[in-house]
């Protein structure tokens, strides 16, 4: 077994106990109520779900999977045309033409 199935796998695992102890949560707060310390547990363990989905976006596995990059974009280093900038104001200056109230 490769070194990334294996990581795929507890991946996998640690999700399904995260499913696990949701359903544990939704029982425990059926038995006792919505108080706070239900809450901060539920709080809790979205925050685990949240931390293992980024953790899984960022495993080599997942890496690989999507190995797409972002096409770069070259600036060129001549200046822009004056005239795209004609009748646009000067961040707090104001328009060259007019004079300010």
């Amino acid at each position: 077994m490769s070194p990334q199935s294996s990581l795929s796998d507890d991946l996998t695992a640690a999700q399904r106990c995260l499913d696990e102890l949701t359903r544990t949560v939704d029982r425990l707060e059926r038995q006792v109520g919505t108080g706070l310390e239900i809450r901060r547990v539920r709080s809790d363990a979205e925050h685990l779900r949240e931390s293992l989905a980024l953790l899984r976006a960022s495993s080599p596995a997942a890496g690989a999977a999507s190995t797409a990059r972002p096409e770069m974009v070259t600036i060129p280093d001549k200046p822009y045309d004056h005239v795209l900038w004609s009748d646009v104001d000067d961040e707090g200056v104001g328009a060259k033409d007019r004079h300010a109230p």
